[in-house]
């Protein structure tokens, strides 16, 4: 097999001036990510002519349009105009017609249509409206807490599920979502973790598993997990993370390979390959950058900055442009770093990785999947061209809240 990832020979940066003044991005190069969106967008909503509603998720499916067009309406419109706001509602209104009630996290499941629906409807004064999709989403925690078949992890299981409750708390104030749910759902993830672990004999005081294998990366492991719980801001959960996630945290340190990189699961067979948000350092990056926010310990800020340096060097994949395992995921690892340390270099990076995006579809990468999706395909590029022109404020879709 060649090469996962292409030779990155972008220059480091050498005190270009990259803000102004009042520490915006400059003006000339928002000018242009702001025309590679509009370019973009138009290709976008050529190619979505045909599309089929039954897929109705965030991650590869129309769900994911509406929250880019409700990414657009915060910042690109900057809330002035209603299109894509309107265009958001669109979307998810076609999404909430085919909810099957089998999967309920945010990304891949009911619970991601419900989440946005609940706040697009607030945004578009059908109060009602917002009020009868969170109602129907929070109904669906029994099952996430009771149902032994529910995975943990962020695509398909609980934290997915949590970071949708977390999302309408964030964005609506009278949210109605009890936080007594919140914490119920918390308490699960943490059980199911402490009883693998024991199972197991692990020396991680949490461990979790999907479809039988332990991984560890944003994706599916513990990563993620990790990473949803730590934004939780209850203090009621502050003996949760003290004594049980910190130390998974530093267990999890311990299996770092000698490139910095880290395996996508226990034991893997696949050893030090992937650079994706969904398996290896673009991920673990935002988990190391929070557990230095909320444990106040610079080893973890030391370690986020390992894994920069691992996806600056290989971080320019040949799988394409998107976000779950593309160069556009890979960036935001720079993006959260710049916010962390403030330190330009970081944003530099992302820069030159958004650069390489403005030429989609020109370095004969793989085509995904799904080509036009938010987590796939251009639609995630999108995203992220978005992103950039605010780097401050960038955040990882359905992951960072």
């Amino acid at each position: 097999m060649g090469s996962r990832e292409f030779v990155n020979e972008f220059p480091e940066y050498k005190g270009e001036k990259l803000l102004e003044t009042d520490g915006t991005l400059e003006k000339g190069y928002k000018q242009r990510l702001l025309a590679e969106v509009e370019r973009q967008l138009n290709r976008l909503t050529t190619g979505l002519q045909d599309t089929d509603d039954r897929d109705y998720s965030v991650y590869t499916g129309i769900t994911g349009i509406a929250y880019l067009h409700y990414h657009l309406w915060n910042v690109v419109d900057g809330r002035q105009s209603t299109s894509h706001l309107h265009a958001a509602l669109q979307h998810t209104e076609r999404a909430l017609r085919h909810l099957k009630g089998r999967k309920l996290s945010f990304l891949c499941g009911d619970a991601g249509p419900l989440a946005l629906g609940a706040v697009l409807y607030e945004h578009a004064g059908k109060r009602d409206k917002s009020r009868d999709c969170v109602k129907r989403l929070v109904s669906l925690h029994k099952d996430v807490c009771r149902d032994p078949e529910i995975p943990d992890e962020i695509l398909f299981g609980r934290a997915g599920y949590l970071f949708a409750l977390l999302f309408v708390q964030r964005n609506i104030d009278h949210s109605e979502i009890d936080t007594v749910v919140i914490e119920r759902v918390i308490k699960a993830i943490i059980d199911s973790g402490r009883s693998l672990s024991s199972e197991e004999r692990s020396p991680c005081p949490l461990m979790y598993a999907w479809h039988g294998k332990q991984y560890l990366g944003a994706a599916h492991g513990m990563v993620g997990i990790f990473y949803i719980l730590m934004q939780v801001t209850s203090p009621d959960i502050r003996h949760y993370l003290e004594e049980f996630l910190r130390p998974s945290i530093d267990y999890l340190m311990t299996l770092q390979f000698p490139s910095g990189n880290y395996p996508s699961s226990i034991g893997s067979a696949t050893g030090d390959k992937l650079i994706h948000w969904c398996h290896g350092a673009p991920g673990w990056i935002h988990m190391f950058i929070l557990a230095y926010k909320v444990f106040n310990d610079k080893k973890y800020m030391s370690a986020a900055k390992s894994c920069s340096e691992v996806i600056w060097q290989r971080g320019l994949l040949r799988k394409g442009y998107g976000i779950c395992h593309g160069v556009a995921g890979n960036a935001y690892g720079f993006l959260a770093l710049y916010q962390a340390t403030q330190d330009v270099k970081h944003l530099h990076r992302a820069i030159k990785f958004a650069e390489w995006c403005f030429d989609y579809g020109k370095h004969g990468c793989r085509t995904p999947d799904r080509p036009l999706s938010l987590f796939e395909g251009l639609a995630g590029t999108i995203y992220f061209l978005a992103d950039l022109t605010n780097p401050q404020k960038a955040k990882f879709p359905a992951f960072q809240l």
